[in-house]
């Protein structure tokens, strides 16, 4: 950080940033154990359990979390995404500092899609040796055109918007010279003093704790009603 105009400041809080990696691991351990298939299966299942803890974590965290990563921060108007594309942002917008209004279509894309793929898959069924969870609770057509959509289109369109997501990140970082990763490692952006920081103390971190918490209550409930009473 060479302009001594800016000054580190908090964007992405601890919770946010684990969320944001162990995402991106579950993700990715998700596709290549279901293109192994067999015995990986189990750890397809795993991964996404984590996803969908993930996911459950994250609509709570972005209603009380450090400011940056509330949802509150980064819906935006159809005239605001429109300003910023013609480059009018106006002063004390800070249109920058978290998710950007298209970084924000990107980010409620994801979750979106990552969300139906989760639902699909927990009600499953491919017919072999898997079954999601919730899979009785669903008419045998249903779960046969989940388990479609599942294994192909829905499938993709995970894969794409990952890719478009890290395709934008490289061209912001060797296009426009912004370095969106570091940030997301470290917590911090360079920013102009005054810039509003989000709260990342102890107090935050045990709140995420808790949700974290009560959000793996739930995967473990969903994953109890899969199986049979006795």
């Amino acid at each position: 950080m060479n302009d001594p105009a800016l000054q580190p400041v908090r964007v992405w809080d601890l919770p946010t940033r684990l969320f944001h990696w162990l995402l991106a691991a579950a993700l990715v351990g998700s596709v290549v154990s279901a293109k192994i298939g067999g015995a990986a299966m189990t750890w397809h299942f795993r991964f996404g359990y984590l996803v969908l803890g993930l996911l459950v974590f994250r609509l709570s965290w972005g209603l009380v979390g450090g400011r940056w990563s509330r949802f509150a921060s980064f819906v935006y108007a159809p005239g605001t995404l429109l300003r910023y594309l013609r480059g009018q942002a106006r002063p004390g917008e800070h249109l920058d500092v978290g998710h950007s209004p298209l970084g924000a279509l990107s980010v409620f894309a994801l979750l979106a899609i990552v969300a139906v793929q989760v639902g699909t898959g927990l009600v499953a069924d491919d017919e072999i040796a898997n079954l999601g969870p919730l899979n009785r609770f669903v008419a045998t057509a249903t779960a046969l055109e989940a388990t479609a959509w599942h294994k192909s289109y829905g499938q993709w369109l995970v894969i794409g918007l990952v890719a478009l997501h890290v395709a934008a990140v490289l061209a912001y970082l060797f296009v426009k010279r912004r370095n969106l990763i570091g940030p997301m490692l470290v917590g911090d952006k360079p920013l102009p003093a005054g810039t509003p920081a989000s709260a990342d103390g102890l107090a935050q971190r045990l709140l995420a704790l808790v949700l974290a918490l009560l959000a793996a209550g739930v995967v473990a409930w969903v994953i109890r009603l899969g199986q049979p009473a006795f």
